[in-house]
């Protein structure tokens, strides 16, 4: 059985260079928070599909 750990609070959005990838940590409404390992190139294409939505958020 997998050892439960406690779930960290809410904290900001963050980014942060750890080993040769990027950890990035979203915090999500119901608690908690969703945390994503990405390469140089997934974040480089992860910032551009953000900045393409980010027009269509501002428009509804």
């Amino acid at each position: 059985m997998a050892a439960m750990k406690p779930r960290t609070g809410d904290g900001p959005l963050e980014c942060t260079k750890e080993g040769r990838g990027l950890v990035m940590r979203v915090p999500l409404e119901g608690g908690g928070r969703l945390v994503v390992e990405l390469n140089a190139q997934e974040a480089e294409a992860l910032g551009e599909a953000l900045i393409a939505a980010v027009p269509l958020v501002k428009r509804s």
